[in-house]
């Protein structure tokens, strides 16, 4: 079912865009791709979650005292620069373009094999992942991404960019 589906959508005119989302190009979903771009996000309503700068808030999920209008965060979790690097890989990998490497150097001050280097060979070795070049606006970058193989592997591989 999994390969029919593949192939119908794609026959269809639907373009796999992220690991469980395929779309026609140019109507991608924002909202999740704002999430595994890491772009800042305001949740609102009750149990809704955001995430600013590097901060992830969670609202209550207490029913009785948000519909009294007491909005209060159930948690407050500040994101170190480790936490910053993992979720970088492990939500950028889902998308099918992948990760910027010019982008990550530039937010992190480290190349991207600088961090990741022995997992990237290794996972490149396997045919999991692939880097390609890529010229946009003037701007040469490379992109790491799952391969088909990756993309059905992806938590194998995902798991491996944690520390």
């Amino acid at each position: 079912m999994y390969e029919d589906t593949k192939a119908f959508l794609h026959g269809e005119g639907y373009e796999r865009y992220e690991i469980s989302n395929y779309a026609k190009p140019g109507y991608e979903c924002r909202h999740n791709c704002s999430y595994w771009e890491r772009t800042d996000y305001r949740g609102f309503g009750i149990g809704a979650a955001s995430l600013l700068g590097e901060v992830r808030y969670k609202n209550s999920t207490d029913l009785k005292e948000y519909l009294k209008g007491h909005f209060t965060y159930e948690s407050v979790e500040p994101l170190n620069h480790r936490d910053a690097l993992e979720e970088t890989m492990f939500l950028g990998l889902r998308l099918t373009r992948g990760v910027s490497c010019v982008d990550f150097a530039e937010q992190y001050g480290r190349t991207v094999e600088e961090v990741y280097g022995e997992v990237i060979a290794r996972n490149v070795a396997d045919g999991l992942l692939t880097v390609t070049e890529r010229k946009e606006n003037q701007k040469k970058d490379r992109l790491l991404a799952l391969t088909k193989r990756g993309l059905d592997l992806s938590n194998y591989v995902m798991a491996q960019f944690l520390f």
